[in-house]
């Protein structure tokens, strides 16, 4: 803290150099002849009256200014958000890997620990850049680079072929967020908002639902398909209709999106509105400015997702490790905690957002979030997959088919009114216990196994 109040004393400081020279430059010219100091102006000056002051500006001051911002920007995005107290835990993980190889079980929990505030300074350099981009690119944004853990991981994981980490990792992922995160800011903001009924945008919620229902149904038929044994050619046919299935699902997510940027770009924005007045309101009251500038917040991006990928790769090649170590089923690891993880930008904004009563970008951070893995994350992986030669396809296997389908039910009923309260945030909350404690119980059949 003391750092930093030298740095806003040297700021001042240069404020101060700077009116002094933009005074010294809009003197009388007889002034400049007589030895008092100033240096002599730019020629330009005699076309151009403002760069004088710009010139005039004390050499020392850029280099002093440019070293003050990179130190603020460090202090901001390192070291002032609490949860960065787990940063550490990220480089103790790749020295327990090193050096201790037996201990493989804490390698993983460490990576763990290493990667959650990474991901939730993913969301905050995002939303930052969200303030220069406006809401609309700015939620997209969110949305893309809140995902870009389970991405980075996914990515690692099928490079080395375990297709079925990818698979129930990224089916964790729409489950925590579906019911954990947008459970948890039904309930808090049900809490703090006790007294009031709390509202939200139902053409959001329903757009949501239907985009949720067509990835269940792409993910349905390839199951359905294998377990019936109706398949034309054996191990084969799942395989390209899966693919082909990816495909239309990503031209969908394209059309989606052209949906939500040209042709109904106010009908997401991040504020509701009903009356006039009211927006105008809510808008004076909560504004905010950056903290960051632009390419600062690109500079951070590129720097914590190089990061995340470096630890997403320990991570990975842990998770076995780890459960032998904990006697615990990969498949438990892979659904409940490393999407908890990654989902904790996620988490931690929804549930802000809930407690001010924009239940708008609640849903759009926990629901859109679903729609963007389930639409476009897992039938990317598909055709990344199909490129690096691995067998990856949409046959999530009976059991997550089914978890899958009844989750998306489940939430589609509770947002079908457009009201939120705290008890339909306990019942969210408790699907999702109930969800975890069967695939703690659950053994993840071989490929062989029907």
């Amino acid at each position: 803290m003391i750092q930093m109040r030298g740095i806003e004393e040297e700021e001042e400081e240069e404020k101060m150099d700077l009116e002094a020279a933009a005074s010294a430059s809009d003197a009388p010219s007889q002034g400049q002849g007589q030895g008092q100091g100033t240096r002599k102006l730019h020629p330009f000056d005699a076309t151009t009256c403002h760069i004088g002051s710009f010139v005039d500006f004390p050499y020392r001051a850029a280099p002093k200014r440019i070293r003050n911002r990179a130190l603020l920007s460090v202090y901001t995005v390192l070291i002032r958000a609490k949860i960065n107290v787990l940063l550490p835990f990220g480089p103790l993980a790749i020295l327990l890997h090193y050096f201790k190889r037996n201990h493989v079980g804490w390698v993983f929990f460490f990576s763990l620990l290493g990667i959650t505030p990474l991901a939730e300074r993913l969301g905050y350099a995002t939303e930052q850049l969200s303030f220069y981009t406006g809401s609309t690119v700015g939620g997209l944004l969110n949305a893309t680079f809140g995902n870009a853990t389970e991405m980075i991981i996914s990515i690692y994981a099928l490079k080395h072929g375990m297709i079925r980490v990818v698979q129930q990792s990224l089916l964790g992922s729409i489950l925590s967020n579906m019911l954990l995160v947008l459970g948890c800011s039904f309930f808090t903001g049900g809490l703090v908002h006790y007294n009031k009924v709390q509202v939200f945008d139902k053409a959001l919620a329903v757009v949501n639902s239907g985009l949720l229902l067509m990835a269940v149904m792409g993910i349905m038929f390839p199951a359905v398909l294998h377990f019936t044994h109706t398949e034309v050619h054996a191990g084969k046919s799942e395989l390209s209709l899966s693919r082909f299935s990816s495909c239309v699902m990503l031209v969908a997510y394209a059309s989606y999106l052209f949906f939500q940027l040209k042709s109904r770009p106010n009908l997401y924005g991040p504020v509701p509105v009903n009356e006039e007045g009211e927006q105008k309101e809510e808008v004076s009251d909560d504004e905010e400015i950056p903290e960051i500038t632009m390419w600062e917040a690109i500079g951070w991006l590129s720097v914590l997702t190089l990061w995340v990928s470096i630890l997403s790769g320990y991570l990975v090649d842990a998770i076995q490790g780890a459960s032998d170590s904990w006697n615990m089923p990969v498949s438990f690891i892979s659904v409940i905690l490393l999407p908890i993880v990654g989902n904790a930008a996620e988490h931690a904004s929804a549930i802000m957002f809930a407690m001010k009563d924009k239940l708008d970008i609640t849903l759009g951070v926990a629901i859109g979030s679903s729609t963007q893995i389930s639409m476009f994350v897992i039938p990317f992986c598909v055709v990344v997959g199909w490129f690096m030669g691995q067998e990856m396809d949409l046959n999530f296997q009976l059991f997550e088919t089914a978890t899958l389908f009844i989750t998306v039910l489940v939430v589609a009923f509770m947002l079908q009114e457009g009201t939120a309260n705290y008890f339909k945030g306990v019942m969210l909350i408790l699907c999702y216990l109930i969800v975890a404690a069967s695939f703690f119980v659950h053994v993840d059949p071989s490929n062989n196994d029907d």
